[in-house]
């Protein structure tokens, strides 16, 4: 009995190493973000990573990065778009997800912040602990290209003080086609 117990506690474990490495899978495609550099496994709470129809792929940090490659490529058609799920930082289903716009905590890339949830009690319970209202993915993408020109101007002030404080900016790499 106890040699079953064994066998099934190391399985476990052994199934969960092998899913957190496949979760993180879009992470060793992408390690940062191609827009800002942001390391996309510090921001896997936010991290988008979409496939288009063509099979290419683009891993952004956020769903403000994510919308200027959707932008930028126009005629490509995404297949999937995934988002880390909040609270597990696991890949889920942009389209499924509860997401959370504004609220108290920061925003990545945006002065409003965007966040989505796998479970829906989860989302509700952010809103009634931070804040912020419940949306739909169209929304949320909505939300981030109107705040678009602002939370660019935000993200340009805040590099251009860091560099003056002689603090080290993440740059970006060459432009994803």
């Amino acid at each position: 009995m106890k040699k079953g117990r064994l066998l099934f506690v190391l399985v476990t474990c052994l199934l969960l190493v092998a899913g957190a490495a496949l979760a993180q899978e879009d992470v060793h495609k992408s390690p940062s973000c191609a827009y800002c550099g942001m390391d996309r496994a510090k921001f896997a709470h936010s991290r988008m990573f979409v496939t288009y129809d063509d099979g290419s792929t683009f891993g952004a940090c956020s769903i403000h990065c994510l919308a200027i490659d959707l932008a930028v490529h126009i005629d490509k058609t995404p297949a999937t778009i995934q988002v880390g799920d909040y609270a597990s930082k696991k890949l889920i289903d942009a389209e499924q997800a509860f997401w959370v716009i504004g609220g108290k905590q920061p925003g990545v890339m945006s002065r409003e912040a965007k966040w989505a949830f796998a479970d829906k009690q989860a989302a509700e319970r952010f809103v009634a602990e931070h804040g912020g209202r419940l949306a739909t993915f169209d929304e949320a993408m909505k939300a981030a290209y109107e705040s678009m020109y602002a939370d660019t101007s935000m993200i340009r002030e805040r590099r251009k003080m860091k560099r003056m404080q002689g603090q080290a900016v993440p740059k970006p790499h060459a432009m994803p086609k």
